[in-house]
């Protein structure tokens, strides 16, 4: 081997070992899908890549830091919030939201705890901001279905009489609210969009803002229990007041039933004793016809039985009377 060829070997050595060194210390790196990375050198942003691929970097000189390109949430902490009429409730929200630009989110907060941090100062904020501006009907509702299904009952209750209507106003009443103007949902955007105020400078997009659950504080949820009571046992009172008034006016009618069945009865019990007594008259002056002197017999054996029934002794017998009991002949 001449000593040109020896040399060649050694340069390609050489530029082979170098290169294998070069892989191992990594010029490339892979982006996945759902990914984004920065490209950093000296601290400095050279560059951000938001589409999955294979990309080239300097080694030991650039660092990568990855962040996620998918939609993220974010969980706020409870919140005792007044309301417009100084009612306190207690919300706990929700967040969803991505980072729309890589360098300026790496600018703003380097890592995913510092952002979370911030973002819920900011969602908090926004909340208390556009809760206190609003009264509590309006948190807690979405529409006036309430109102409306309260008018419909109104309405249907037309037909009815005036004591049912009564009552079913008092019901709607009690379950009627305040007019619903915005409603929670609307409330949600604008909670998104007073804190889309500051995030975009963070390189975030907020997509929304939900309440998770909104809970009364202590003392509202006594004073609501209290009102929702007092209207439970006027509405329960009102039934009372109507029953009583059904049970007389079926007591009376019972009462007016009875007396006309019980007067009926007793007309035609004594049409039928007339006819029978007519009958039993019939009946006896056919057999006082028939034989008169039997016939008086029977009469007076009938009324001795009656009359004579636990006499123990009789002072006289001298009477017409007893002209069967002592007289042999009967006369």
């Amino acid at each position: 081997m001449t000593k040109s060829s020896k040399r060649f070997l050694i340069w390609l050595s050489v530029i082979a070992l170098l290169v294998i060194i070069l892989l191992f210390t990594g010029p490339l790196y892979i982006v996945n899908e759902g990914k984004q990375v920065v490209i950093t050198r000296f601290g400095s942003i050279v560059n951000t890549h938001t589409q999955a691929g294979l990309y080239i970097k300097v080694p030991f000189i650039d660092k990568v830091t990855t962040y996620p390109k998918l939609v993220l949430s974010l969980d706020g902490d409870e919140q005792r919030i007044p309301t417009k009429e100084n009612q306190y409730i207690i919300v706990d929200t929700t967040s969803r939201w991505r980072i729309s630009d890589p360098a300026k989110f790496y600018q703003s907060f380097t890592t995913l705890d510092n952002a979370y941090n911030r973002l819920s100062d900011i969602v908090d904020s926004s909340t208390r901001t556009v809760i206190t501006q609003n009264k509590l009907s309006e948190i807690v509702r979405s529409s006036n279905l309430i109102n409306e299904k309260s008018q419909t009952v109104n309405n249907e209750d037309d037909d009815e009489d005036e004591e049912t209507r009564e009552i079913e106003n008092l019901i709607a009443d009690s379950a009627t609210n305040d007019l619903i103007l915005k409603g929670r949902s609307e409330l949600c955007k604008q909670m998104t969009s007073e804190a889309n105020k500051l995030v975009p400078e963070y390189g975030i997009e907020l997509i929304d803002i939900v309440p998770r659950q909104v809970k009364y504080s202590d003392e509202l949820t006594e004073s609501v229990y209290n009102r929702m009571i007092k209207e439970r046992n006027q509405v329960a009172q009102a039934y009372r007041s109507r029953g009583e008034g059904k049970k007389a006016e079926w007591q009376g009618k019972l009462q007016s039933d009875k007396s006309r069945i019980l007067s009926e009865a007793y007309s035609k019990s004594e049409e039928i004793k007339g006819n029978a007594d007519a009958q039993a008259a019939k009946i006896y002056a056919d057999a006082y016809n028939k034989d008169p002197e039997f016939y008086s017999f029977w009469k007076s054996m009938e009324s001795y039985k009656k009359t004579l029934k636990g006499a123990d002794a009789t002072y006289s017998t001298n009477m017409d009377y007893f002209k069967y009991l002592y007289n042999a002949d009967g006369r």
